[in-house]
This record gives C-alpha cells, structure tokens and sequence, in this order.
C-alpha cells in the first residue's frame, strides 16, 4: 500500500509542476462559483496556494464558506485526452495565510509564477491557502483513486 501511495504523489507532483493553472470551486449567494487561477502546492501536498484580489467574489466566497475544491487536469484539448488526461480534484478549507507566513509562501508562489510579482506584492492581494483533506486522482476519465491527506 505504501508504494502505491508513493505513486499517487509522484503522479500528482509531475501534475502540479506541469500545469500552471486550476479551476477553484467556491460557493456563494446560494451558487457554486468556478473561477481559473494560478497555483502552487506544498511539496508535501499538505497544501495548495493561490492569490486574489480581496475584492474578488471568489475571495467573498471562500472567506464566507471556506469548505472549497480545485480541480488541477492535463488536457490538451484533443481527442487523445480521453485516454491520456490525468485530472486531480483536491478537496480542503481556505483561509487566507497570515503575515507572518506571507513572506516565505509568496516567494513559493512567486518562484512558479514570476511574472505575477506586482499581482501578489500589491496590498490589496489575498495569499490564500487550501488545506487539502482528499485529492481524487481520475486517468483515463474512470479510474478513480483517493488520496486522503493528514494536516
């Protein structure tokens, strides 16, 4: 068991290093919300971060019902995709890093996402954090495996 665990891991690792944006799912005003936005994850899969405008309703969503899920997938677009296409769904609870936290994350965000600097620095910007309970991890749009994640 613990090997394929392992295999789990790395299957997710090489997703999140190779994509650089998810689908975050929020819930508000009696809706889901869907919104794309650039991530980054813990190298122990503990976690997954993102930046927002406060000003956002994602960030009105999440800080009013933090329970959300991201959906992180390698599609191309193209028939192969219902064979190759690996996509991962992390279920967990956001809530925005604090202060003290926010200089070592943002240089961990700002390492896979460079070009979002003066985004990220700016005052009005939430670093939020998913702490992940599960990720389901679907390949070939049927096998489903289940990863549960310990905080």
């Amino acid at each position: 068991m613990e090997g394929a665990t392992e295999q789990i891991r790395q299957r997710l690792h090489d997703l999140f290093a190779a994509q650089h944006l998810v689908v975050l799912s929020t819930h508000g005003d009696g809706q889901p919300y869907a919104s794309l936005v650039a991530f980054v994850a813990s190298n122990d899969l503990k976690a997954l971060y993102f930046a927002t405008d406060r000003s956002t309703r994602k960030f009105a969503n999440l800080t009013a019902h933090p329970p959300v899920a991201m959906l992180i997938d390698s599609r191309t677009n193209r028939v192969a995709d219902f064979h190759e296409a690996v996509a991962a769904t992390a279920t967990g609870v956001a809530e925005e890093v604090s202060p003290a936290e926010r200089e070592s994350l943002q240089a961990l965000y700002l390492e896979k996402h460079p070009h979002l600097v003066d985004f990220v620095t700016a005052p009005t910007c939430a670093l939020v954090r998913i702490k992940v309970d599960c990720y389901y991890l679907v390949s070939r749009f049927q096998n489903v495996v289940k990863l549960h994640i310990t905080q």
